[in-house]
């Protein structure tokens, strides 16, 4: 039986858990080694405590483990119309390699839907890439569905998208 708890981060632990978020993804695109801290991270209480935005922690015995944000769409990816529609885009799920195929990952995201469905967001959105192992097809089995993938051979940014409403 799994042991982690699944919370909101307590303003006592923004530091701990934006260490967490950055090393993790530092650590997935070596390329931002060198990079600010993005602003959401940046003014994680903000963003995320005090706004409609929603962040989630697991923890083991007290050890933090894993974590999942969502955050309203942004319209920057201009082939993809959410006008007029309540859109959030699921961000920065990182889970600790040791804790990885035992559902956590599934389980936090669970919960972040039904924090999305409480607060009446009609459609979930991300974007992943290819060259992250088993992204896509993680995303697939939580109900997502590729609506784009762009013409980049680098990045092929893959655009997902769930639908809450009805």
């Amino acid at each position: 039986m799994p042991n982690w708890i699944i919370q909101s981060p307590s303003r006592t632990a923004v530091g701990e858990v934006v260490a967490f978020v950055d090393n993790a993804r530092r650590e997935l695109f070596p390329v931002l080694a060198n990079a600010p801290l993005p602003n959401d991270l940046a003014h994680f209480e903000a963003t995320y405590l005090d706004g409609e935005e929603c962040f989630l922690e697991a923890r083991d015995q007290g050890r933090l483990i894993a974590a999942i944000g969502y955050l309203p769409y942004d319209h920057r990816f201009k082939q993809l119309d959410y006008q007029g529609k309540h859109v959030v885009e699921v961000v920065r799920l990182f889970v600790l390699p040791e804790y990885r195929r035992h559902g956590l990952a599934a389980a936090l995201f669970a919960a972040l839907r039904d924090q999305a469905i409480d607060a009446g967001v009609e459609c979930l959105y991300l974007h992943t890439h290819p060259f992250l192992p088993g992204a896509i097809r993680f995303w697939e089995r939580q109900g997502f569905a590729v609506i784009d993938v762009e013409d980049d051979p680098v990045w092929q940014t893959t655009h997902m998208e769930q639908s809450l409403a009805g």
